[in-house]
C-alpha cells in the first residue's frame, strides 16, 4: 500500500489584526482559542486546526477564477438542509456578512461567508461520508 495523504491538519488564513481576528473567530464562529501572539492566533474550529496569521493590508485567502469572480479555498460541511438554514440565520443574528442560500446544480446547497479581513468560506449542507461514519463510530463507542 503506498503512503497517502490521510487528512487536512492546519489551514492558514491571512488577517490584519490577530487580536481583533480571533475574537472575531471565537464570538462568531464559537472557535477555541489555544494560542495568541502579536503575529499569529493558533484556532480549533470544525475538528481543524486555524492558524490566523498578522498579513499585508487586504490580503485574503481567497482568488479568482478564469472568469473574474472572487472565489472561497474553503468549504464548511453541516448535517443536512436544516441546519444550514439555522446556522445561516445564526450568522445574520450575530452581524456575519453572509450570501443568499444557493442552488449549483450538486447535492444540497451551499451560503458563503466571510469574517473581518474578506475572507470568504462556503457552507454546504452535506456532510461527508467518510464524517459521518467516524461520528457514528466515535457515538457507540461513547455509549
Amino acid at each position: 500500500m503506498s503512503p497517502k495523504l490521510e487528512r487536512v491538519g492546519t489551514t492558514y488564513i491571512p488577517v490584519k489584526d490577530v487580536e481583533k481576528a480571533a475574537q472575531w473567530y471565537v464570538e462568531k464562529l464559537d472557535a477555541q482559542l489555544n494560542y495568541r501572539d502579536e503575529d499569529k492566533a493558533i484556532l480549533n474550529l470544525a475538528d481543524q486546526s486555524f492558524f490566523l496569521v498578522k498579513s499585508k493590508e487586504n490580503e485574503t485567502a481567497n482568488f479568482y477564477d478564469a472568469k473574474g469572480n472572487e472565489r472561497f479555498s474553503l468549504t464548511f460541511e453541516v448535517d443536512g438542509l436544516q441546519a444550514l438554514e439555522s446556522l445561516r440565520e445564526h450568522f445574520i443574528e450575530s452581524d456575519v456578512t453572509v450570501g443568499e442560500i444557493e442552488n449549483r446544480g450538486h447535492a444540497g446547497r451551499n451560503f458563503v461567508f466571510q469574517d473581518l479581513d474578506g475572507n470568504q468560506y462556503d457552507v454546504w449542507s452535506e456532510l461527508s461520508p467518510s464524517f459521518k461514519n467516524r461520528q457514528r463510530d466515535e457515538s457507540l463507542t461513547n455509549s
